[in-house]
């Protein structure tokens, strides 16, 4: 083997070492956010993907079912049960549209969301430290990885439930 092959067989084994790091470090991450979010929504009597829908709905503002599941990848029946219940426990409300009265948005309650908010305040401090690991081009890369990584889950999810 010539000297100028061992370079890129040494790089193609080590990129190798570092996509199975990463994805091991995907799954990690995975699990442990699937586990905090069940923790959380346990302390509120909510399952899981009724927090993530609360999150959606304080990130985005009042949406239609039909956006709530183009947003979470749901089934657009399951999203009519999940609001049924979150509005029953008193985390949302439907209301007019302000413009096509046809159709109902889903509006988040804040007074309710802010009960859910301090369960957040100690990890979020945490990620916060972290950032403060990495440069600004290092989290730019980050940023571009975890959209592409999340698009590609959504897309991946929309399969699973059509």
């Amino acid at each position: 083997m010539s000297t100028s092959e061992r370079p890129a067989r040494d790089e193609g084994a080590r990129r190798a070492e570092v996509i199975a790091a990463l994805t091991a470090a995907g799954r990690d991450s995975s699990a442990a956010s699937v586990a905090f979010h069940t923790a959380v929504a346990a302390r509120q009597d909510l399952g899981a993907t009724e927090t993530k829908t609360l999150d959606l709905l304080e990130r985005h503002g009042a949406l239609t079912a039909k956006e709530l599941a183009e947003r979470s990848g749901l089934a657009p029946a399951s999203v009519t049960g999940l609001v049924d219940r979150l509005e029953r426990k008193g985390f949302v409300r439907r209301v007019k549209h302000p413009t096509d009265k046809r159709r109902v948005l889903v509006e988040p309650r804040p007074e309710k969301l802010a009960e859910i908010a301090p369960l957040f305040d100690d990890w979020a401090r945490e990620v916060h430290e972290l950032y403060e690991e990495f440069s600004t081009e290092e989290l730019l890369v980050i940023t571009r990885f975890l959209t592409g990584s999340t698009t590609r889950q959504r897309d991946a999810t929309r399969r699973l439930t059509s």
